[in-house]
């Protein structure tokens, strides 16, 4: 008898020992998921369709912009129903972004995979110190989303590259590009080609800067028919190499979320084949012409 419950006892301690080891795994597998499911959510964010529909609120908030006859209902609902992609949260992207949030565009997606630094508190006019060392790109969530909670800003905490250029900009109606380097522009640009998306482009450097729109569609020319090769070493240094104007950035930056409201909701006359270059030491403005190259390595015959 004691032999019979002896081995009864050894079955029931297996079998406990087993249940055990089964939670354990299920535990673990648990874990798993949401570890999975949590990359997923901050590498991947979803874009869905805003509604037409305003209320008092919005109405009132975007009031001035209605008034005008340029844009109306009609225009702030475009506004509403766009999906606009800012490259860099930088000096330019500062105001760009900003002015679009005010503006009431739906869906803003911002890619920066840089952190507030002190030296940038100079012109990046949409960071402050409590949030130094913090992802750009959740530092301008949190600002924007206080600022109109009626858009939703979607933050990309990456470098664009090769990999997730194409996915990431194919998902928007418009490209402001406010980048810093050459190679990362070209991208943007021969990626905005290739899915048929608006690029308005702004760069600066000292106390000049520049904006253009660029759309590549075979009638007007895309950045890399003008500027079809990286500058020479020195030719073009960066702001941190050569300096910068603290509110330069804010007026190239304004113009560019000008254009980019121009160019949804269809008012005035775009910057197409056109580029403006801004002297702010001698206050100085002028407008350059632009022409397609028919040899285009990314829109034209050259592709």
């Amino acid at each position: 008898m004691q032999g019979f419950m002896d081995h009864m006892q050894g079955v029931v301690s297996s079998e406990a020992m087993v249940l055990w080891v089964l939670f354990l795994l299920v535990i673990a597998y648990v874990r798993f998921i949401r570890r999975k499911t949590r990359a997923i959510r901050e590498n991947q964010q979803v874009i869905t369709e805003p509604s037409d529909h305003m209320g008092d609120t919005e109405i009132d908030r975007y009031s001035r912009h209605i008034i005008l006859r340029e844009i109306g209902g009609q225009g702030q609902a475009r506004l509403r129903r766009a999906r606009v992609l800012v490259i860099g949260a930088g000096g330019l992207g500062s105001p760009v972004l900003s002015y679009l949030a005010a503006a009431g565009v739906g869906t803003i997606g911002v890619v920066d995979d840089d952190v507030v630094s002190n030296s940038n508190l100079q012109r990046q006019v949409l960071f402050d110190e409590d949030q130094l060392n913090m992802p750009k790109v959740f530092a301008a969530q949190k600002k924007l989303s206080a600022l109109n909670p009626f858009v939703d800003v979607l933050p990309y905490n990456r470098r664009i590259s090769g990999e997730n250029a194409a996915q990431m900009i194919a998902d928007f109606d418009l490209v402001l590009d406010g980048c810093d380097n050459f190679e990362t522009r070209a991208l943007v640009n021969a990626q905005c080609v290739a899915a048929g998306v608006p690029l308005i482009s702004g760069a600066i450097t000292q106390w000049e800067g520049q904006v253009s729109l660029f759309e590549g569609d075979g009638d007007n020319p895309c950045y890399a028919c003008i500027f079809p090769t990286a500058p020479a070493d020195g030719l073009a240094p960066s702001c941190a190499e050569a300096g910068v104007m603290g509110a330069l950035p804010g007026i190239i930056g304004s113009i560019m979320a000008t254009e980019a409201i121009k160019q949804i909701t269809g008012a005035g006359k775009l910057m197409r084949g056109e580029m403006l270059i801004f002297d702010a030491l001698y206050a100085e403005t002028r407008k350059v012409k632009l022409h397609r190259n028919p040899e285009c390595p990314v829109c034209g015959a050259g592709n």
